[in-house]
């Protein structure tokens, strides 16, 4: 016991978590303050929203709370891996990594697992894989390396503005083949937010809002299922067992939780009248239980990490680390327009989609993509603060030598002037 006491007492803390002489902390811990706090929630809210469905599916509720557990477990061994990860790295493999992102949404059209008419998974054993999470994350890293390659011409011509977009298509061609037009409506507000922010014309953002949605109507309105969703949301009550089902229980649901909610585990809704009360409707289930108050808490945590990311990115631009600028804002923007479009659809503001709540909502993809991005954010802000730091110690230094020469210099003169 002695021994392993002395072991631990010569342990010490890696690198990036360490402050050399300084009370500057060298990274920002309410990110991981944030993040825990998230997982926690979600961690709750999946146990108290899925025991119902877990028990009747696989005879055990503890099912998914189970797997969640994993997945958060997973997320953090990620994270570990991914901190250590220079953003000169994701910089200069960022058109690797879109490529890989690419093929992920080419093998999930060939191998992938069909649920719901959808098919977006790849099962790997035990493990299953939503293609679009990481290709999300892949292609705001190539497009923020791009922004900083051809700035000046996404600025100038439409040239540099198209090229992204010819990219973003791409992309959207496969994830209509799966569908998976949620993501689609992600990936274009975060690129047209983005290139707004990179100093693109406004006439290009007219342009591009124009014809994005005029696209966008056109895939809902010929596509029978996606209208139903539409018409669904503007008058749920029209068809309340039938294309407005879901809503009109989310909706009651909310109407339950007034200000303070049921109490935990007092939810009705979660009891098999709201489909996916675990996943893209868990915030329904937290409003019931938790009323105004809990999704207040949650809309307040997660306003606070989308301003610290947007923050964190303008002070990266000022800076001239570009790169990490866009990409801090990208994840921000990201972020913020998942979360918005989670809590509308689930409240009746937004039209319906298969979007989760990030850090909360049951999914693993989701919940690892997330914890990459967030961490993006830590190493970012560590990379910023230790810049910060060096430039002060060298400053420091310099100012030291430049005093001890001057003081070396005045008793020259001294000894010269007692000479004389």
């Amino acid at each position: 016991m002695i021994a392993s006491f002395a072991n631990l007492s010569q342990w010490t803390l890696p690198p990036w978590l360490r402050v050399e002489s300084s009370s500057v902390a060298t990274f920002d811990r309410s990110y991981v303050l944030l993040a825990l706090s998230m997982y926690m929630i979600g961690l709750i809210m999946v146990a108290s929203s899925s025991m119902p469905i877990a028990e009747r599916l696989f005879a055990n509720p503890f099912h998914f709370i189970v797997r969640h557990m994993i997945y958060i477990g997973l997320s953090l061994c990620v994270a570990a891996l991914a901190l250590q990860i220079p953003m000169h790295q994701w910089h200069k493999y960022s058109g690797n990594l879109l490529l890989v992102g690419i093929a992920l949404l080419v093998v999930v059209l060939v191998v992938g697992r069909n649920v719901n008419g959808a098919t977006r998974w790849i099962g790997i054993g035990p493990i299953t894989i939503q293609a679009a999470e990481p290709a999300k994350l892949f292609f705001f890293c190539y497009l923020s390396a791009y922004l900083v390659r051809r700035r000046d011409e996404v600025m100038e011509n439409v040239k540099g503005f198209a090229k992204p977009l010819l990219v973003f298509g791409v992309l959207s061609g496969l994830l209509l083949m799966q569908p998976d037009l949620g993501t689609i409506i992600v990936m274009f507000v975060t690129t047209f937010g983005l290139l707004f922010l990179a100093g693109a014309k406004l006439w290009q953002f007219i342009a591009i809002s124009a014809v994005g949605v005029t696209l966008l109507s056109m895939l809902a309105y010929f596509s029978p299922y996606r209208w139903a969703r539409v018409t669904g949301f503007l008058d749920p009550w029209k068809d309340p067992f039938g294309s407005g089902y879901q809503l009109t229980q989310s909706l009651m649901a909310y109407g339950r939780g007034e200000t303070f909610g049921q109490g935990l585990g007092n939810s009705v809704q979660k009891l098999e009248y709201l489909p996916e009360a675990h996943t893209d409707f868990v915030m329904a289930v937290l409003a019931e239980e938790f009323g105004f108050i809990g999704i207040s808490v949650i809309l307040l945590l997660s306003m606070t990490l989308v301003f610290k990311a947007l923050l964190l990115g303008r002070k990266a631009v000022s800076q001239e680390k570009y790169f990490e600028g866009f990409f801090a804002y990208a994840i921000g923007i990201w972020f913020c327009f998942q979360a918005a479009v989670n809590i509308g659809a689930s409240a009746g503001i937004v039209p319906t989609k298969g979007l989760t709540m990030p850090l909360i909502s049951y999914g693993g993809s989701s919940m690892i993509i997330m914890t990459m991005a967030l961490v993006i954010l830590i190493r970012i802000d560590h990379e910023i603060r230790l810049q910060s730091i060096q430039a002060t110690s060298r400053a420091t230094g310099t100012h030291k030598g430049s005093k001890k020469k001057q003081s070396k210099v005045n008793k020259t003169k001294l000894i010269e002037g007692e000479n004389d």
